[in-house]
């Protein structure tokens, strides 16, 4: 659909300028074509005929993190992220997908076992070194220009995915009678697999039983991109997998994933064969934060005398209105002590393979993280986003400092 439908929620923006306190990229560049309103400026301008359609447009409409923080300081609450992935869609239509993106979303992210041989190769070039000069001489460009910089931060890559360790099947769980689907997000699979087996072993110590899915990506990615179709076949793929009587709950550690399944309906239209199975999975479908709130599972972490702080990650706190659950949980572990981060809910320049494209700005959003993070003094730092965890990894890094990054649910239960 074109961005022409959406003119009176464009036409909204009153210029008041209030996006620019909360924007981090604006923050970080002073760019108006970097703030809401300069992007709704470009897009009222494209529906108006006083602009067209160009590979120019391909900054302003791909820089913005979509984090969602510019809505929420717009007195008319303008869905600036949403209107952007239907610009995105429309350019893409216009202009054209590139090459790495429909290798990508078409041909590896609807197959985990072709997800799965793709970071293998990933995780043997990278910590042999073959990659970071493969990105020095220029030949991995069509990852982003500036993949040779955005290489280093993750720091080793795994060899293995979660799913090999933990096949896809149902597990016997020593909890009360609930039926778990455990929907395994790209990032947890791949990268952060110390967060699955947390999660893995809450899920089963707290339910009769545990089905962890043989999901394919939740279609996040392909979305942001504004690859709309992509984003929907992924998730047609993945419906059957978790519709249905089968499963009471379907819990996901990755925020963006849970986010984005809980917005499935919006991939259908009312008289789509999906649409009713979509209603039903995005019910059924909880952050893991919410689960463990909701469930009252008690920490058996051994954290005393550590000071604890919490990272919002986007998808949790603007995307599900997640923030008291995670919290209430970390101030419930005996002996640590919470504290709260200035700017806790402020994006930490993730967003994603944001970095691949936009090593810079990732950057300056991430050291102003750093910058609060400093403040707190704290050991660990917790989030539930898989992106997040990288970047803030590398941000630790980055800035020497000694505070270990970890998901919520290895810190519940560590």
């Amino acid at each position: 659909m074109s961005i022409s439908a959406y003119y009176d929620a464009i036409a909204q923006c009153n210029k008041c300028g209030f996006c620019q306190v909360a924007c981090p990229i604006f923050r970080s560049t002073g760019n108006e074509s970097g703030v809401a309103r300069g992007r709704l400026a470009i897009l009222r301008a494209l529906i108006e005929d006083r602009l067209q359609w160009s590979r120019e447009l391909e900054d302003p409409l791909y820089d913005c993190l979509l984090c969602g923080a510019c809505t929420s300081n717009c007195f008319p609450a303008i869905p600036t992220s949403d209107l952007l992935i239907k610009a995105r869609s429309e350019y893409l239509d216009t202009i054209g997908r590139k090459s790495i993106h429909r290798l990508l979303f078409d041909k590896i992210l609807p197959y985990p076992k072709r997800l799965h041989l793709a970071a293998r190769a990933v995780a043997l070039g990278k910590n042999s070194g073959v990659s970071k000069l493969a990105g020095a001489l220029g030949l991995l460009r069509i990852f982003g220009h500036d993949f040779a910089r955005a290489e280093r931060i993750i720091d080793r890559f795994p060899v293995h995915p979660l799913r090999k360790s933990f096949r896809p099947g149902v597990y016997q769980g020593q909890g009360r009678n609930l039926r778990v689907a455990y929907f395994v997000g790209c990032g947890v699979d791949t990268i952060s697999q110390s967060a699955g087996e947390a999660t893995l072993s809450l899920l089963m110590r707290f339910s009769s039983a545990v089905h962890i899915l043989d999901n394919n990506c939740c279609g996040l990615p392909a979305w942001s991109y504004g690859d709309i179709a992509a984003s929907r076949k992924l998730a047609e793929r993945n419906l059957p997998l978790m519709d249905g009587d089968r499963f009471d709950v379907i819990v996901t550690d990755c925020s963006s994933c849970a986010a984005f399944i809980k917005k499935y309906p919006l991939l259908f239209t009312d008289n789509d064969s999906c649409t009713e199975r979509a209603r039903d999975v995005a019910s059924k479908t909880r952050d893991v934060s919410e689960w463990l709130a909701a469930e009252a599972v008690p920490s058996s972490a051994a954290l005393k005398g550590k000071r604890v702080t919490f990272h919002d990650p986007c998808h949790a706190s603007r995307g599900q209105k997640i923030v008291k659950q995670p919290r209430d949980l970390l101030k419930q572990i005996p002996g640590a002590e919470f504290v709260e981060m200035p700017e806790a809910d402020w994006c930490c320049g993730g967003a994603g393979a944001y970095a691949l494209s936009h090593f810079d700005l990732a950057m300056q959003v991430l050291d102003r993280k750093m910058e609060n993070l400093g403040k707190t003094k704290a050991d660990i730092l917790v989030t539930t986003c898989p992106a997040c965890i990288t970047q803030l990894s590398f941000g630790v890094r980055r800035h020497g400092m000694d505070v270990k990054v970890k998901h919520l649910t290895e810190v519940i239960q560590s």
